[in-house]
């Protein structure tokens, strides 16, 4: 297998594409309950994790 010496974003996109069309993984099934939106989501681990 010879791997391109470029990357050719369009050949993987698609390639990708085909492959979760394939796979279903668009697919939802909406219901009837009522939607919800977290404003503030929590916090993010961005440095040295510590207690207090």
């Amino acid at each position: 297998m010879e791997l391109s010496t470029r990357y050719n974003p369009q050949e993987t996109e698609e390639r990708w594409y085909n492959y979760w069309m394939e796979k279903d993984y668009f697919h939802s099934e909406p219901d009837e309950r009522e939607p919800f939106t977290i404003i503030i989501p929590p916090p993010n681990v961005t440095g040295v994790l510590h207690m207090g």
